[in-house]
């Protein structure tokens, strides 16, 4: 019998990918998009927004709900991320509830903070140090309470810096580095966890098909590498020069204290649990960089 599926953030970066790879794989699959946007004509549509006061799923039930869609660290209004990412999700839940059989959350590795030189797994304690990963934390905790009580399957996937063809990688670095106008906050010389786009998805759809609820997993690639490095080599991949740095106030005054605190907190992740339900396609950044700027030059974007 064909599973049924609902993702919310359904036209972003990663859920556009989720909604794409799951009709591939024959999943009847509801997107929830906002007005005014285009979602997969071939996945059903249902227009809403998590602000909206009510969304009107019809008579659909779903086997599982995917949900992605919340503001980025871009935000940089505490009332809005909380009214999006939090009260958003109260709500979505409030609507679903009757409607679905699991969720599976999607957050990121902010969540534990700082680590030092520590190698973070999922026993990893939470220790959120921006308002933005504390937001989602507490959505996080709703869910899985709320789904607890009622009965339904919950797992939470945190995904490291997911790159692909679209999205940050080829908006924020790519570009830029093209137009030699990149520079990386505090020299690049930190610690990160890359996830090609491709993993992502196809962590998330392991995790329903090998129905590993009650957990939480880390999905990042078996490489981790500073963000010096990774810039280096995509960098090197489009003959482009080395990005140089920016002194950290600067940063925060264009991108804001928690994005930046975000994206320079070093962490070193592992990735075993994940890999116990899902083979990684790109086990490394430099195998998945090369093969996302393979596709930029096939679709004449380079």
């Amino acid at each position: 019998m064909t599973k049924s599926v609902l993702v919310t953030g359904a036209t972003g970066f990663i859920g556009s990918k989720l909604v794409e790879e799951l009709i591939n794989k024959e999943y009847d699959v509801t997107s929830l998009i906002r007005k005014g946007k285009e979602g997969n004509s071939k996945s059903k549509i249902i227009y809403g927004d998590l602000t909206d006061e009510k969304i009107d799923f019809k008579n659909l039930e779903f086997d599982c709900v995917f949900h992605l869609a919340s503001h980025t660290p871009l935000e940089k209004n505490k009332k809005i991320l909380e009214k999006v990412n939090l009260d958003g999700t109260k709500k979505l839940f409030n609507e679903i509830k009757s409607k679905t059989k699991s969720i599976i959350y999607i957050s990121g590795l902010g969540v534990y903070g700082e680590t030092g030189e520590t190698v973070v797994d999922e026993n990893q304690k939470y220790n959120p140090n921006t308002d933005f990963v504390k937001i989602r934390l507490d959505a996080e905790k709703y869910l899985k309470e709320n789904s607890d009580k009622h009965k339904i399957d919950f797992a939470v996937v945190h995904f490291g810096d997911v790159y692909g063809p679209d999205g940050w990688f080829y908006d924020m670095l790519v570009k830029r580095l093209k137009k030699k106008t990149f520079r990386m906050p505090k020299g690049g010389n930190y610690y990160k966890g890359f996830v090609h786009v491709e993993d992502a998805v196809g962590s998330m759809i392991a995790v329903l098909e090998s129905k590993s609820f009650g957990e939480s997993f880390i999905v990042a690639d078996s490489m981790p590498t500073t963000f010096k490095e990774f810039s280096n080599f995509t960098a090197d991949q489009i003959d482009a020069k080395h990005p140089g740095s920016v002194p950290i106030f600067l940063a925060k005054a264009v991108l804001g204290g928690d994005l930046i605190k975000l994206l320079t907190t070093s962490m070193k992740v592992s990735n075993k649990k994940i890999s116990k339900i899902y083979q990684f396609k790109y086990p490394n950044y430099k195998e998945g960089i090369k093969q996302v700027i393979v596709q930029l030059k096939e679709k004449n974007r380079l």
